[in-house]
């Protein structure tokens, strides 16, 4: 990776990208509140399951047909897929928050004039501008899938140190061990059929939908 595209990353990556990453939880703080994370071992157990059987089955195989698509400029594809990742959402705030960082993303690409003339697809969503952006900063895909795995995972992190609460040498103790994890489950996203795609997070998704009406949270989804 050159210079140029991994400052690009960095800067797609970053907490800092004023897009509002940093205001969800999905479902953690849920699973923090029902005692289901109470320590880093459970914190480590419960992302390693989220990233081995959601991102890795789903989000990141979705990721790189949506890269591809917008390499060949195959907008009937990118609006298939995009559409297929607003159906893979399984509960009003996991689809709320793919919405609500997509527009986010959008505002920012087309204040930097990096989104004129560009057609895109009904309703896209966070992981549809990223790719579009990973492709325009001539971002790797491969990189670009690490740059949101490791964006991911950050914020994750965060919400548990903010919610357990946990400490931040705790906090480096979990995102350490994460790292061959994230190759492990890039290198298992590329193998995904189309007939494979799918996740297989039950908690994860009752998290998600209690989240929606627990009385006191500090997050938004």
């Amino acid at each position: 990776m050159n210079a140029k595209s991994l400052l690009s990353l960095l800067y797609l990556s970053s907490p800092a990208l004023p897009i509002g990453a940093f205001a969800y939880s999905q479902g953690l703080e849920s699973a923090i509140e029902m005692e289901w994370v109470k320590d880093g071992d459970d914190l480590a157990e419960w992302l390693s399951g989220v990233l081995s059987n959601g991102l890795a089955q789903q989000d990141l195989p979705l990721f790189y047909r949506m890269y591809s698509a917008w390499d060949k400029g195959d907008l009937e594809s990118l609006n298939r897929w995009n559409q297929h990742f607003r159906a893979s959402r399984e509960s009003a705030e996991l689809l709320l928050e793919d919405e609500q960082l997509g527009r986010s993303l959008k505002r920012l690409l087309i204040s930097l004039d990096i989104l004129d003339q560009v057609q895109l697809p009904e309703n896209a969503g966070f992981f549809t501008l990223f790719a579009f952006a990973a492709k325009h900063f001539s971002i790797d895909t491969d990189e670009a899938a690490l740059g949101l795995c490791w964006s991911w995972l950050e914020n994750q992190v965060t919400v548990a140190c903010k919610a357990i609460p946990l400490g931040q040498t705790a906090a480096q103790k979990v995102m350490l061990p994460m790292m061959e994890k994230i190759e492990r489950a890039i290198a298992h996203a590329k193998l995904v059929s189309d007939s494979e795609i799918g996740a297989t997070l039950p908690g994860f998704a009752i998290a998600s939908a209690i989240h929606e009406t627990q009385y006191s949270r500090l997050f938004r989804s």
